[in-house]
């Protein structure tokens, strides 16, 4: 799809600047172009368009609905595939209106500086062009929780792998096991939506289970190949229940034949809170059975840092949210150094997730993190496609 294919809605309250705007955009080529002076019109618009625009460039500072009353209507009924925020506004509160149009599966695709330009314009689209990367889209899929239960049961969830690569040398160096589903008629249900069924359904544990055993499987069949790879697999608090969790684990990783230091526990941050001394016990037993221990989305949760120091993790990931513009956005950068600081003085790697851009990856390895995962390097994949992704990866980084 080229930029003059897209289908652009430009709302803005100010007659001149609109005008401007437009003309902008259509001396950058793009013809399928719609206008609307505030909110309340824009919503009207869209509400009609027998197809969502891709883009939506909306200002902020808007009389009667602002910009992010506005961004949270189109997000909350789907009204657009993407939008771009114009506006001269303090990146944190720009971060805000981007967390929380990403949670309603709106692509954010940045933010624009008044003036307007054509080279400014350019830059924000062509990030559309770049292909909706993981963003969370919004699902049209209703499942219960008999299908959950049923899908497991007849082995419809499997593991895909995404590479994970070191930062000083390319090298792929462990995946992250990550449970897909697809429907007999072809459509797959997105994690967000069956695992919190399965954590409400008592299924996370044999969701887990699951993982472990695909991930030893395929552990196996790589390092055959002459693949010897970290595996990575979530796991959730649901998970970490009582002491006997750490024997059947290393149970699994016995029968395979696979070393625990092999595998990495990925513990989501929110989710060590909720019982603590059991949840640490837990952990301590894991640890001392060699699994690697990693905190997942480092920063987005609730962790404490006193709770860092206490368990025994061995590596640290960076939230897809703080990567993605962080090369443009100070207080991300600022979240990723401080992160790597702490995982210094802790003694931990890193592992920055949804690394998409070469700008993104040299950032970090400047920055000094240890390992990128993200679709720059390969999109997850079932575990027999792995190796051609791993040679694609290398042709491409040398």
């Amino acid at each position: 799809m080229s930029l003059a294919d897209l289908r652009v809605l430009l709302v803005e309250d100010h007659g001149f600047q609109r005008r401007l705007g437009l003309r902008l955009l259509g001396d950058l080529g793009l013809t399928h172009l719609h206008e609307a002076a505030d909110g309340f019109q824009a919503l009207d618009l869209l509400r009609s368009l027998p197809e969502a625009p891709d883009v939506v460039l909306v200002d902020l500072d808007m009389p009667g609905m602002d910009g992010v009353e506005f961004i949270g209507l189109v997000a909350q009924d789907r009204l657009a595939h993407s939008i771009a925020v114009v506006s001269a506004m303090e990146p944190a509160l720009l971060h805000t209106v981007q967390v929380m149009a990403k949670a309603s599966g709106l692509r954010v695709l940045g933010c624009i500086e008044k003036p307007l330009t054509p080279g400014k314009l350019t830059t924000v689209l062509s990030l559309y062009e770049g292909g909706p990367g993981p963003s969370v889209v919004p699902s049209d899929v209703e499942v219960s929780l008999e299908q959950v239960r049923e899908a497991l049961s007849r082995g419809d969830i499997t593991a895909a792998f995404q590479p994970q690569a070191e930062f000083g040398n390319g090298k792929i160096v462990g995946v992250e096991a990550l449970a897909r589903w697809r429907l007999d008629d072809g459509r797959t249900v997105p994690p967000a939506v069956f695992v919190p069924l399965m954590e409400a359904g008592g299924l996370v544990d044999e969701l887990t289970g699951l993982m472990l055993v695909q991930a030893c499987a395929w552990s196996k069949r790589w390092q055959a190949r002459g693949l010897d790879l970290r595996v990575s697999v979530n796991v959730s608090a649901q998970n970490l229940t009582g002491p006997e969790v750490a024997d059947r684990y290393e149970a699994v990783l016995r029968e395979h034949g696979v070393s625990p230091d092999r595998i990495v526990l990925e513990i989501t941050e929110s989710s060590v809170m909720s019982d603590t001394a059991r949840g640490l016990g837990m952990l301590a037993r894991l640890r001392l059975k060699g699994f690697g221990l990693s905190v997942d989305d480092f920063g987005t949760g609730y962790s404490s840092l006193s709770q860092l120091s206490q368990i025994p993790f061995t590596e640290l990931k960076i939230d897809r949210g703080f990567v993605s513009g962080a090369p443009t956005q100070p207080r991300k950068r600022a979240m990723i150094e401080t992160s790597l600081d702490l995982a210094r003085k802790l003694d931990l790697c890193v592992v920055a997730e949804g690394v998409e851009t070469v700008d993104e990856w040299q950032l970090l390895a400047q920055l000094g993190c240890d390992f990128a995962q993200g679709y720059l390097i390969s999109a997850p994949v079932p575990g027999d496609e792995l190796p051609d992704a791993i040679q694609r990866w290398r042709q491409t980084h040398h």
